[in-house]
């Protein structure tokens, strides 16, 4: 079973899991833009509001399990931060993307999976999905666990095991509560990035009043 993570921890890796394919042109990410992409309102469950020592300290302890490190730009001393599920984990593309959206979404069932990660990775059937998640259940160490279904309901759904244990009662409940007051939003999720946006010409025009100094 892989060590049980913190919902910071989960939160932080899965989002920059998922800015490193949507955004490549902002990653890695400073703090501001990982701050922001955490606690975005769409395309997240649960809605978070963690501020700046919730998520340092989340990078701490994943840099300490060698799952995130520090980088610095050539002409930037401004710190970012990168992943390293994939090599961590041996996670291929597809794999990436299903944790990603488990990590960030919470339970999914294999329709909402194929969905809801085809900004991270182009999966071409619901059966190659399930292939896949078989796969990463049936590793000596699953890293999704595959919960029972529940009265009413038509589909089972998959969970991510890095937290430990799931709880299906609670994540079953959570799961009810979250489709009826939080639907998906795209405006929602464009001002978001809009705002992750502005926050990097921000320090880039920061930057670059820096590197101007060194020539006056």
């Amino acid at each position: 079973m892989p060590e049980n993570f913190t919902e910071a921890e989960v939160r932080v890796l899965g989002s920059l899991v998922e800015k490193q394919i949507t955004t490549p042109e902002y990653y890695p990410l400073t703090l501001n833009a990982l701050t922001a992409a955490c606690n975005q309102k769409s395309n997240r469950d649960p809605v978070v509001s963690y501020d700046e020592t919730i998520i340092l300290g989340a990078v701490d302890s994943l840099r300490e399990r060698n799952l995130l490190y520090l980088h610095y730009g050539s002409t930037s001393r401004t710190v970012k931060y990168k992943h390293m599920l994939p090599s961590v984990y041996e996670l291929a593309e597809a794999e990436t993307a299903i944790i990603g959206v488990l990590m960030l979404r919470g339970p999914q069932t294999l329709g909402e999976i194929r969905e809801r990660s085809g900004r991270l990775f182009e999966f071409t059937s619901i059966s190659e999905v399930a292939e896949k998640l078989d796969e990463l259940a049936g590793r000596d160490e699953p890293l999704v666990i595959k919960l029972a279904r529940r009265p009413g309901q038509k589909d089972a759904r998959y969970a991510h095991l890095l937290s430990g244990p799931i709880d299906e009662t609670h994540a079953s409940f959570e799961r009810a509560e979250s489709a009826a007051s939080k639907p998906d939003d795209r405006i929602s999720q464009l001002q978001e990035e809009v705002t992750v946006m502005r926050g990097e010409v921000d320090r880039l025009k920061s930057d670059f009043a820096d590197f101007r100094k060194q020539f006056e």
